[in-house]
């Protein structure tokens, strides 16, 4: 009964911080399943997948009614990053991953560099500086507004660089292939960083594309018999009700608050990657 109690705790604080920042819950899954409680690392993966499920499965229909979820956005990046996983799995017998853990490391040690050079600097509502003056047909098709709660703003905004955020989504990918990850951090940064989009919808965007993406993988595993439910389905649960929990919170939380939460998972996922990478 106490292991069931500790794998629901585990799953609400995994699908909370999972919906808030759009990386599914899995970063926060691994270390606790293999460094605190022990379990192969196998069984982690495993896990996380099906939390990926939970966390977009309970946050994504929030998001949709808080127009937080972009869902033409979602689809159409979604093709990138297909086209990159399967392009990834071609590439798994050539590259070493040791050295691929290593530079996704760095990478996310940089990208949570320019997330506190955004907290420091302020937050930006209109993100729209690199986007063409005549939107595309396509940038239009993108756009979208939200009700902020927080701030209780009408936030508008329009997708820019679509060309590199399609080619960082590909990478996201192929990373996601080669290495076994989520690759959500990828995603947010994409959307974020490159694409000038709030925050809030990168996220929220972010978890319902894992969701997609990760359907396939739950099947395989479900039919190869590699499913510990009495782990996975209290995980799940608790997964389920932490990311309605934060989907329902988000609307209300400020996005400064959002990218210092995120600068720390990345500083985690960073080093979390860069000892796989050393064989740690």
């Amino acid at each position: 009964m106490l292991e069931f109690a500790i794998f629901i705790s585990i799953g609400i604080l995994a699908g909370l911080l999972g919906s808030l920042l759009g990386l599914g819950g899995g970063i926060i899954l691994t270390p606790i399943l293999t460094i605190a409680l022990g379990y192969d690392i196998k069984v982690a993966v495993v896990v996380s997948i099906f939390a990926v499920l939970g966390t977009s499965a309970g946050s994504a229909l929030a998001y949709l009614e808080d127009d937080l979820l972009n869902l033409r956005l979602a689809m159409y990046l979604e093709i990138f990053t297909t086209i990159g996983a399967f392009v990834g799995a071609l590439l798994s017998t050539l590259v070493q991953g040791q050295f691929l853990f290593i530079l996704y490391g760095l990478l996310m040690f940089y990208q949570a560099y320019t997330m506190w050079k955004k907290i420091r600097g302020g937050e930006t509502h209109h993100l729209q500086s690199a986007a063409a003056k005549e939107p595309s047909l396509l940038q239009e098709s993108l756009s979208g507004s939200y009700q902020d709660l927080g701030t209780q703003m009408e936030i508008h905004y329009q997708a820019a660089n679509i060309p590199l955020g399609s080619f960082i989504m590909f990478l996201a990918g192929v990373a996601s292939a080669l290495l076994g990850i989520g690759a959500g951090a990828f995603k947010v940064l994409a959307m974020d960083n490159v694409m000038g989009l709030p925050l809030k919808v990168s996220s929220a965007t972010a978890n319902f594309m894992m969701g997609v993406t990760g359907v396939s993988s739950a099947i395989f595993y479900f039919s190869q018999g590699s499913v510990e439910l009495p782990i996975v389905a209290p995980i799940v649960l608790g997964v389920i009700a932490g990311s309605t929990l934060g989907s329902r919170l988000m609307p209300r939380i400020p996005v400064a608050f959002l990218r210092i939460l995120f600068v720390l998972v990345l500083l985690v996922t960073g080093v979390q990657m860069f000892l796989r990478g050393l064989g740690g």
